[in-house]
């Protein structure tokens, strides 16, 4: 995929395996995600501030994320990049990412089923910096 095809791919409704260094003597952590992208900006996602995902991504500062099209014709984008930012998740944040993945009916009923635990999120930004990509329509 050329740069523009990849972060389009990547702004789809992907669900993305986030992947981070782990402990020494440990393989790195990888966990399926919902995130927000658009094409030039920044990738974010929400998670609970004491996972230990967030323990991994604080000490490494940097991650990865690989997203795949499970359907023919098969592709995938990774990306690789640094943590820029984590700051308390927004309820407006939130929606978005519940609405992006369970449309506006469902993802007001999971609002409403995380609401105690709403103040314990976080949201993470990644400024891309490595890609690979690949799009096997083109072959």
């Amino acid at each position: 995929m050329n740069a523009a095809e990849r972060e389009r791919f990547l702004a789809d409704p992907h669900v993305a395996i986030l992947s981070v260094t782990a402990e020494e003597g440990r393989a790195p952590l990888s966990v399926p995600v919902w995130y927000l992208y658009e094409p030039g900006g920044e990738i974010s996602f929400v998670t609970g501030q004491d996972s230990r995902k967030m323990e991994l991504i604080r000490k490494a500062g940097r991650l990865s994320l690989t997203v795949q099209n499970e359907q023919l014709p098969y592709g995938y984008v990774f990306v690789e990049g640094a943590v820029t930012t984590i700051e308390q998740a927004h309820p407006e944040e939130r929606r978005a990412l519940a609405e992006r993945y369970l449309g506006a009916e469902d993802a007001a009923l999971y609002l409403e089923s995380t609401s105690e635990i709403a103040h314990t999120m976080v949201v993470v930004r990644v400024r891309p910096e490595h890609w690979l990509s690949r799009d096997y329509a083109k072959q």
